[in-house]
């Protein structure tokens, strides 16, 4: 089964899976919030690991990943990647989180990969669950992208009945 968690840019999304996600041990995935210097890393939801994502805007374009004011990490985005794609097959998992897809995925970058990979594999799956978060705005993109045709749509409000 696919969930999709959306809401307006910067309205506490990641903030609320990582509220959700705190004692559960059924989820893994990545989470992508900020950190105390406002720059985006990714949190390995089980291992509690957390990866570089947002570089400053003078990094080298060949190693990073341009999209508005922002630069993203290539290798940062070939780990989470690999990391999603491999972690989906743990049967203890009830559920996975992609945070987030967005104009990267949209445009084949980002988490586009291993999106496109699992949103298959999980379409039918009726024990485990993917979570996927989407800003509003995208919403009808991403779904069209990866013909995503059933899916539950989430709020934060929600995540307590899952």
């Amino acid at each position: 089964m696919i969930y999709v968690l959306t809401g307006a840019i910067r309205t506490g999304k990641t903030t609320a899976l990582f509220h959700w996600i705190d004692d559960r041990k059924d989820v893994d995935g990545l989470l992508c919030p900020d950190d105390e210097n406002g720059k985006r890393y990714f949190l390995k939801i089980k291992s509690k690991e957390k990866f570089k994502l947002e570089v400053e805007a003078e990094v080298e374009t060949g190693n990073s990943i341009a999209i508005g004011n922002f630069k993203f990490l290539k290798s940062a985005f070939k780990e989470a990647n690999d990391y999603l794609i491999s972690t989906a097959s743990e049967a203890e998992n009830r559920y996975l989180i992609i945070d987030e897809l967005g104009k990267l995925e949209l445009k084949k970058e980002g988490l586009h990969r291993s999106a496109e990979a699992l949103i298959s594999r999980f379409k039918n799956d009726k024990a485990q669950h993917l979570i996927l978060v989407v800003r509003e705005y995208l919403l009808d993109a991403v779904l069209k992208h990866y013909a995503i045709i059933e899916y539950s749509l989430l709020k934060k409000v929600n995540l307590k009945e899952l």
